[in-house]
Formats: structure tokens, C-alpha cells, sequence
């Protein structure tokens, strides 16, 4: 029986050598197929760190492998299963049902992932960061399906206020554990990402500083610029990475189009409108204290802000819809101004807008459509419409591996603070977020 399956096999730890050991034992000739550079980029692998030829051998050395071949393209699979000949393809459980197609060729069998890797085996492979998640809902689900796509990250357990449900979210992820006590967790971890509802974010954060634990933390950060300060300041005493989870502000075709109208290529900045829209029935955006559209939404918006106009707001006026019987606003318009331009920020959870960015300048301006927050592709527009231009970019999956990317870049480089969102800039949205909410005129 001819088994073949494909990795990255990246810093090749534990996990991979099991995860071989599986596939060998299903028939007695393994072929083993390692991605390339192009190939990884291509399906959206992130932070790979080391060279093909060092992958290869990471596999060779491992002496499971009877015949090592190269991944190039989306489709060689079924080219590589019929040359070989292969009886078996075998994958990763993470992967259940995506490879179903290649059963026109030969088996399939996903293997279930490695249990059991002690926290030493992973803590002591170089570059292998142990992951733990704080919270099961349902920006923690999709956190963990990006994680694969992460070089070097391992999501090891999750915690979460009602246990059964950490228990059901580590079943479903094939995680080591869910940790009924969080300082159980923070133990067993080296870096914590905290998907909590808004108003416990600060807690969770503060207990992983302390316990010298590196942190993501889902957006808003906190709810008030006082509690952010004290914790960037908490990071930076203990030497440790605190990140705020602003997924745009790590994605490729944002950073460019910041770095675009940073240039100077539409003159000077002078206005940001971005609005952020979803319509939303129930659950726990809509329910006091923590919810409503500001709270849940303006992080994205405000994202933009800062980055294209700065930190320094002399200004913010906000207007707020609260229909009667509901429990938060709904729908909130925040106009801010500094020193050389303005600023709207127009964020809705019962009012449907076009989700669209736009950033005037004095010589042009840059368009990106809905949604925006996921920049795959804008224009940057002129006078004379001769001059315009198109810029596209990839924007792969719910771009939660971007931001866990630069994460992990951070940890292993022992880098405090990434430019793709400094302290300051998360800093300010909390004070902006914390001015709206309290400051706001609100229509009934």
C-alpha cells in the first residue's frame, strides 16, 4: 500500500513526527509531499520560517519518509496520486472534507491530530509558540481554523466561563485541553489570545501580563483609555507582546493603502469617512453594559483614522440612535477632528449603510469598496481620471491570520511593538470609543 501525504513541515516538531508515524502505519511506502515558498503564499501560509531545502531535510531526517517530493501548485495532488500510483492520501483531521475530491482517485483518511504532546516537547522545539484560547464563541471558532495556516503556532487548550462549552469548542478543535481554571492555562501556555465579551477583556489580559504571558486581545482592547495605558504599560515592565486583534490593521492591501496615502501620492490627508454596518438581531452586541454599535463596530472604522490622520483628536462629537426598548445605540455617527483634517466614523448594528472607505486628499483620493475592512482591492482617484489607478491585493480567509502572524513575529523577535498598530494608536481608539459612548447625543 502507497501512502502519500503533504506539510509545510515547518520547525518539524512533535506534532509532525506523530502526525508521520499515523500516515506510515496505513500501508509500507510513504511518500511525502513538502509545500514550497510560491505554494504556501498561494494558499495563504503564513510566517514560514525556514528554507525549503532545511524542510526537506527536517522531513528526510525523520526516516519515515521512503520517497520526499516537492509541492508546487493548487491541483498537483491528483497528478501526484496517479504518477505514484498512491492507494492512501492521508491529512490532517483539521483539514475533515476538504480533500473528499481525491476519493475519485484513491482513499482518503484524516488523521486525527497529535494529543498528548507534553507542553515541554513543544516549549523546547525552537520557534514553536503554545497557544492557549480565552473564550469559545464565535470569533474563537474562526480564530482557530485560521491558526493552521500559522507557521509555528500550536493551539494547545481553551478556557471559557462555562466549562462545558471550553470542553465541547476543544473537542471540536481536537485541542490538549479545556482548562476549567484559567490560571491553569496561563501555565501551560506561552502566549493567550482573549476572545471574552468586551467588558472582561482587560481582567483576562491583565492576569496572562502577570503571569508572564504574551497577549491578542480581540478588539476593543478595553473599553476605556485608562485600562489600556495600564496594560501596554504592564507589557512593556514585563517584556512581554500585547497585541490588539485589529485584523485590517494587519492585512496586506490595508497596509498598502496606508502606506499610499502616507506618501503623499493624493497630496495631504485632509478627510477619512469609513463606515461599518451589519445588521444584528439579538445576542450579546445588543445587551448592556459592554454592546451597542460603538463598542462592537468603531474599532474597524477608527482604525483607519488613526492611521491616515494620527493620534492627536481635538475633537470628537458623536450622534447615537437608541431606538425605544432597546438597551444600547444601534446606530452611531462619530465626527472627530485634529489638527489638519477631520474625520467620520459611522458604525451600525440596526442600520444597514454602505460599508465604503474614503480618504481625501489635496491632490486626490483613495476609494475602497465594501467591505473595506477586508482591503483586497481600492482606486486612487484624480482630477484628470487619466491618472487614476487600480491596486489589488489578497485577502485570504477572515484575515485572523494576519494579525496572529505578526503576533507570532513579534514573540520570536522579541519586538515589543508592531508598526502595523502601535500602543499609541490602540491607545486612542479606546479614548475615542470611551468619548462616543459617554459624549453622545442620542436620538431616540
Amino acid at each position: 500500500m502507497r501512502v502519500i501525504t503533504y506539510g509545510t513541515y515547518d520547525l518539524f516538531h512533535e506534532g509532525h513526527r506523530r502526525l508521520l508515524e499515523r500516515a506510515k502505519a496505513l500501508g509500507d511506502y510513504l511518500i511525502v509531499g513538502v509545500t514550497t515558498e510560491n505554494y504556501d503564499d498561494a494558499r495563504g501560509k503564513l510566517n514560514v520560517q525556514q528554507s525549503l531545502m532545511t524542510r526537506i531535510k527536517n522531513v528526510e531526517d525523520s526516516g519515515l519518509a521512503d520517497k520526499i517530493i516537492i509541492e508546487e501548485y493548487e491541483g498537483q495532488k491528483v497528478q501526484d496520486i496517479q504518477k505514484h500510483q498512491v492507494d492512501v492520501f492521508a491529512i490532517g483531521s483539521d483539514w475533515l472534507g476538504r480533500f473528499d475530491y481525491l476519493k475519485d482517485y484513491c482513499d482518503v483518511v484524516y488523521l486525527e491530530r497529535t494529543k498528548g504532546v507534553s507542553s515541554t516537547q513543544l516549549r523546547n522545539e525552537a520557534g514553536v509558540i503554545k497557544l492557549g484560547v480565552v473564550g469559545a464563541g464565535r470569533i474563537a471558532h474562526r480564530f482557530v481554523q485560521e491558526a493552521r495556516f500559522v507557521s509555528g503556532i500550536s493551539v494547545e487548550g481553551v478556557h471559557n466561563r462555562t466549562h462545558r462549552t471550553a470542553e465541547a469548542f476543544a473537542a471540536e478543535h481536537e485541542l490538549n485541553q479545556a482548562f476549567e481554571d484559567y490560571d491553569a492555562l496561563l501555565e501551560a501556555v506561552d502566549a493567550v489570545y482573549v476572545a471574552t465579551p468586551h467588558d472582561t477583556h482587560a481582567d483576562f489580559t491583565r492576569r496572562a501580563l502577570d503571569t508572564g504571558v504574551h497577549v491578542l486581545c480581540e478588539k476593543p482592547m478595553t473599553l476605556s483609555r485608562t485600562d489600556t495605558e495600564e496594560l501596554f504599560a504592564r507589557a512593556r515592565e514585563r517584556g512581554l507582546v500585547l497585541v490588539e486583534a485589529i485584523k485590517t490593521a494587519f492585512a496586506p492591501g490595508f497596509q498598502r493603502m496606508v502606506a499610499l496615502a502616507r506618501s503623499g501620492a493624493i497630496g495631504q490627508v485632509r478627510s477619512v469617512d469609513a463606515t461599518f454596518t451589519k445588521l444584528v438581531d439579538e445576542g450579546r452586541e445588543l445587551e448592556a453594559p459592554a454592546g451597542g454599535s460603538i463598542s462592537e463596530l468603531a474599532s474597524y472604522p477608527l482604525v483607519a483614522v488613526v492611521k491616515l490622520l494620527g493620534t492627536e483628536v481635538t475633537d470628537v462629537r458623536t450622534t447615537s440612535l437608541r431606538p425605544e426598548g432597546t438597551a444600547v445605540e444601534v446606530y452611531s455617527k462619530i465626527d472627530l477632528t485634529f489638527r489638519h483634517g477631520e474625520a467620520t466614523a459611522r458604525t451600525g448594528l440596526g442600520v444597514k449603510a454602505e460599508g465604503d472607505l474614503v480618504v481625501a486628499g489635496s491632490a486626490g483620493y483613495l476609494y475602497v469598496p465594501a467591505p473595506w475592512w477586508k482591503t483586497e482591492y481600492f482606486e486612487a482617484r484624480f482630477e484628470d481620471s487619466r491618472e487614476n489607478k487600480k491596486y489589488y491585493y489578497k485577502f485570504d480567509g477572515d484575515g485572523l491570520r494576519y494579525e496572529l502572524a505578526e503576533f507570532a513575529w513579534l514573540i520570536r523577535n522579541e519586538t515589543a511593538e508592531s508598526y502595523k498598530l502601535r500602543a499609541a494608536e490602540s491607545v486612542a481608539i479606546a479614548d475615542i470609543i470611551e468619548r462616543g459612548r459617554a459624549d453622545a447625543r442620542v436620538i431616540a
